[in-house]
Formats: C-alpha cells, structure tokens, sequence
C-alpha cells in the first residue's frame, strides 16, 4: 500500500520536537549565507548566481539520466538574466526549456502556482511533444492510457516496481487539492513546505513524464519565498544528485509507509545544510576567479584562452589536455597547442608532473607565479 491509498491521505504529520533543532540550524545558516552574499559586490554576486544557476539546471536534468551541455545552459540563463559573459553559446530547445521553467520558479517565486503554470513548464521540458523515443502528453495530466504510472528499475521481465501512482482519474482532484495547499497559508516554516511539497507533488506524478524535474522546481520556488529573495546561492538539484541513491530510498521508504513524514523532512532539512557546503565551494570559486583575473588585468588573451581558463576557474572536471582545449575551444590540434604553448612560457598554465600518456595542464595560481 503506498501513502496517497491510506484512509486519512493526504493529512500529512510530522514530529515537530524532532525537526525543531535542524530547522532551526538550516534557517540561521541559510541567514548567514544570505547576508555573506549580498556582502559581495554586483559583479561577483551575479557570478556566484549564474554558477549556482548552472549547476541546479546541469544537475536536476542529470539526477534523471539527462546530460545538458554546461556552456549552452550558462548562456541561456545569462542571456534571460541580461547578464554580459561575452560571447553567448546558442541553446537547443530542451536546454531553453529547462532554464525557462527554472527561471519563471525562481525569479517568480511570489506568483500563484497554477494548472496553466505547471502545464507551461511542462510543455518548456518537452517541446517535441515526446520524451526520448516516446509521444506523451505535453501541458495536460496523464491519462495514463499506456497502463499505470509506475517507477521501475531492472531488466526486462525481471522489473520491480518501486511505486505505482494514484490513477488518471484522481490526478485533476488530486491537483487541486495539492495548489490549494501550496498558495494558501499553511502555517509552516517555508523550508519545511517546499520539503513537503516536493514529496506531495512527486507522489501525485501528474504528468508522464518530468516530475522529478518540476517538483524540484516547486521546492526552489518554496525555498526562494523562504528566502523573500529570487537570487539563489545554493543548489539543492546539485546536492541531491550527489546523493541520489539515498534519495530515492528515503523516497520510496516515504511513499510506502504512513503519513507521518518525519523521516524525509529530516533528511530533507539534512540535504538543504549540505547544500549549504556546496555554496560555500561556490563562493570560493567566485573569489578565485576575480583574483585570477585582478592579476592578469591588463594581459591580452584571445577568445579561446579566456573561454578555456574561466572554465578551469569554474571547476574543470578531469584534466586539460590540448585535444580537450580544441573540443572545448572549437579549434585544429594545432591551434590548442599554440594556445597553451604562449600560456605556459607566461607562467600562466604549468604542465601537470603526474604526466602519463598524454600531457595535461594546469592552472597557476597567482601566488606561485614568482612575477607575479
């Protein structure tokens, strides 16, 4: 039996003795790291907004086996936020999609949730009208025409089914019931809704595909009221999908049990603090950035070299080899060694003394540079 069959659903309970103290951990943390961030300067808190951005996008689409391209994904959001990063990658549709919904969650967090809101996310995620090789139903509830909604792992004929969602035909009450909730005063802390609100609206799975994407959306919208502030500095997308094996346990663990929902909403108030950690590496990339380019100011780079060293300054992950430096930079073989080549005689790239097969480079820091 999962939790939307139960007698008194949805009438969720939860320990409140028991979340009182992480809760209120989360909420002075979550105020301290505000307050650090609107400290910085205008130009370093829309870097530190457009990296969180990114990485709540990159990672929400890959907690469901989805790989976006980075640079399209931080040029999309650039772009809508009117941000100058330079030269802009153009975007397929399926990237625009993602960053629209995202975006409308968060920089709109104040506006009602709505069928047609959640019906134009919907259609954003899917804008061929199919999900891989599969038509499904875009900007309308399931219909569940192809059998039940369910959530299964394993191979063909040996599959197991980890939930089954309510019918077709309870999802439009079902919905209302859910909106109702969410835009009216529910008399909980904010950060204690969006986690409740992200397992309601994941339970309910009213659309044939993309719940997990949109009730993640739901929860940064909740977080952003939480917050009275569009701006986001942290990414629960990108630290839930650090941990995604524990998340759909706890997940399925909730949705077959009872109304009491104490357990997510810890784990859930656990996952938001590690987040938190995960800002604090943002902050410390921001910050790294700015110096790397306060002492090379005045230096010529072409294109190329820029691009390449503010995405090692962003995280590069693996190491830089110059067939990596001409994929990323779009360039001949030939060209990207030219490229690091000048680099390394200015001290700015060192090569890597692990060596191996092929020579990889790294970045120098200012203050190993002697010249510097």
């Amino acid at each position: 039996m999962y939790i939307h069959q139960l007698d008194d659903w949805p009438k969720f309970r939860w320990d409140e003795e028991k979340l009182s103290a992480p809760l209120a951990a989360v909420r002075h943390r979550q105020g301290r790291l505000l307050g650090r961030m609107e400290a910085l300067g205008f130009r370093l808190r829309e870097e530190a907004v457009l990296d969180t951005l990114t990485q709540d996008v990159l990672k929400s689409s890959e907690i469901e086996g989805e790989i976006l391209d980075r640079d399209q994904v931080r040029s999309s959001i650039a772009r809508r936020l009117g941000m100058d990063i330079g030269a802009l990658t153009p975007a397929d549709r399926d990237v625009e999609g993602v960053v629209e919904m995202m975006l409308d969650a968060t920089q709109h967090h104040d506006r009602p949730l709505t069928e047609e809101r959640l019906f134009g996310w919907h259609a954003a995620l899917f804008p061929t009208g199919r999900s891989g090789m599969h038509r499904i139903r875009v900007g309308a509830w399931r219909d569940d025409s192809t059998g039940p909604m369910q959530v299964v792992s394993g191979p063909v004929s040996k599959e197991r089914v980890h939930f089954e969602a309510p019918e077709a035909g309870r999802v439009g009450r079902e919905m209302t019931v859910f909106l109702e909730w969410f835009n009216g005063p529910s008399g909980i802390d904010p950060v204690l809704k969006a986690a409740l609100a992200h397992l309601w609206f994941v339970t309910i799975h009213p659309f044939d595909d993309g719940n997990g994407r949109i009730a993640r959306a739901i929860a940064d919208m909740c977080l952003a009221r939480s917050e009275g502030s569009p701006s986001r500095f942290y990414s629960m997308s990108a630290q839930i999908r650090a941990e995604r094996s524990y998340y759909y346990r706890i997940l399925e663990h909730t949705q077959k049990g009872t109304l009491d929902v104490t357990a997510w909403m810890g784990w859930f108030l656990g996952c938001l603090d590690r987040a938190f950690d995960g800002a604090e590496a943002t902050l410390a990339r921001v910050l790294k950035k700015a110096r790397f380019w306060e002492a090379h100011v005045g230096e010529s780079f072409n294109d190329r070299q820029q691009k390449i060293i503010n995405r090692l300054l962003d995280g590069f992950e693996g190491k830089l080899t110059s067939s990596k430096w001409a994929k990323l930079a779009k360039c001949s073989q030939d060209t990207a060694y030219r490229d690091i080549v000048e680099l390394v005689g200015r001290g700015i790239l060192t090569k890597d003394a692990a060596g191996g097969r092929s020579t990889n480079y790294l970045l120098t820091e200012p203050s190993e540079n002697p010249d510097r």
